[in-house]
């Protein structure tokens, strides 16, 4: 076991399940959300369910003259609805292949995998903080069904939608 917390007595397998420990720890005590941030801040898991991918937040560049960042506040407005290139690059006011060079450029992802990113870590956020189903959360998040959020959200978190949630939850 990584680490065992019988009441008074928790004890941990190593310096790396101390780090685990240390997060059960926090979590119990302050919440899941700062546990997260903690574990963001210090790049590791915040709840290590073996594994799992290290969820780490994207930057994206600051907003400049001539920036696509409206159209990723757009975008992120409407992560429920089908979004295209076309649409997002309607929404720029450029053509598609101009706005697939800048968003690359600007964000280093093309656009559709960013949306997909941005989509998963909705769903993310939306499985730490609230009690809606996965299938809820499917839907909110531009996902459609809870299969198809089971699928995207294991290949890219590597950990299912429900064990996810229990990884947040004291």
């Amino acid at each position: 076991m990584l680490y065992v917390d019988e009441g008074d007595v928790l004890t941990s397998a190593g310096v790396a399940a101390g780090l685990d420990l240390c997060l059960h720890i926090v979590r119990l005590d302050l919440g899941a959300a700062v546990a997260r941030a903690y574990a963001k801040r210090i790049v590791v898991s915040p709840h290590r369910d073996g594994g799992q991918a290290q969820f780490v937040d994207r930057p994206v560049p600051a907003r400049s003259d001539g920036s696509l960042a409206p159209t990723r506040e757009w975008a992120l407005e409407r992560l429920a609805e089908p979004l295209t290139v076309r649409e997002l690059a309607a929404h720029a006011h450029v053509s598609e292949r101009t706005f697939a060079r800048r968003f690359a450029a600007e964000t280093g992802l093309p656009p559709l995998q960013w949306l997909h990113a941005q989509r998963v870590d909705a769903a993310r956020a939306a499985l730490e903080t609230t009690t809606a189903s996965v299938d809820e959360v499917a839907h909110a998040c531009g996902f459609g069904t809870g299969a198809n959020l089971r699928k995207h959200f294991r290949r890219a978190v590597r950990t299912t939608p429900t064990a996810y949630r229990r990884a947040f939850t004291a």
